[in-house]
């Protein structure tokens, strides 16, 4: 179903590209301008107890700021999980907003930090938007990755390559699989049916990016939570493993130490026994 949708998307928005293309429509939500000012959206969690997860954003955030500092670009922060906003909370960066991410990603909050960037993008408040979140890989494979939201790009979209999860068993176990989408059978290009619009191009054009613009967002929300989880299952796989050596090594120090008292307490035996032979 998510590819099916993914594929009408597609299908319309060339349609409707084209259209504007002939009309040559400018969009605000495209505009490049001189960069003065960027909004950073940084993705935390909301809790500890996962391995290097939130350490490793919180470092590639420090250091582009870092960065963008260096080149005398002012930086705003909106934070959303608690960990960032614990760690960046005694720093000098301002924080323009907040968000609570949680164990499931909300799409009332990738709406509503959408809508924000967006309106302080057209107010001119911003001049780039750009998110740091940790992308999703695999179960044992995540990475810290920076990403470009505004403005946004006409080319790209018809290009991106929609991802397919399966989770399934091998072996007994539980795993989750990646599949690429299935290519048309028939070759050549695909014929793209003609349309009838009832409203202009150009807001229809605008409509499609803004809700892209928002399923962008709450998609990195799902990969930064997806890597989260799969993170804290291998830290607590790690920290269980790590408990069970440290079960052996002290099993064995107090055998050892049980088998010394005794053995000195045998020949303490011993030694008394001979003693009264002896006398």
């Amino acid at each position: 179903m998510k590819l099916i949708c993914f594929l009408l998307f597609l299908q319309v928005y060339k349609t409707v590209l084209n259209a504007c293309n002939q009309e040559e429509i400018e969009l605000p939500i495209l505009e490049v301008r001189d960069v003065k000012k960027v909004a950073l959206v940084l993705v935390t969690g909301d809790r500890g107890l996962c391995g290097g997860y939130n350490s490793a954003v919180i470092k590639a955030a420090t250091r582009r700021i870092q960065k963008l500092n260096g080149q005398g670009i002012n930086v705003e922060l909106m934070l959303v999980g608690r960990k960032g906003e614990q760690w960046f909370g005694r720093r000098p960066t301002p924080v323009a907003a907040k968000f609570v991410l949680g164990n499931t990603p909300q799409p009332s909050v990738a709406s509503e930090l959408s809508n924000l960037l967006v309106a302080k993008f057209l107010t001119k408040e911003i001049d780039v938007a750009e998110i740091i979140y940790t992308r999703f890989n695999s179960l044992i494979s995540s990475e810290p990755s920076i990403r470009t939201l505004l403005p946004l790009s006409l080319s790209g979209i018809e290009a991106e390559e929609d991802e397919v999860f399966m989770i399934t068993t091998k072996e007994g176990k539980m795993v989750m699989a990646k599949e690429a989408p299935k290519q048309a059978e028939q070759d050549g290009p695909v014929a793209i049916p003609d349309y009838i619009f009832e409203d202009e191009p150009a807001e229809i054009l605008n409509t499609m990016l803004t809700l892209y613009f928002a399923a962008t967002v709450m998609r990195c929300l799902q990969e930064s939570v997806a890597s989260e989880l799969a993170s804290r299952m291998t830290a607590m796989q790690s920290a269980s493993n790590n408990a069970k050596k440290i079960t052996t090594i002290l099993s064995q120090i107090y055998n050892r130490a049980r088998q010394a008292t005794v053995t000195a307490e045998i020949l303490e035996i011993s030694a008394g026994a001979a003693a009264l032979a002896d006398a």
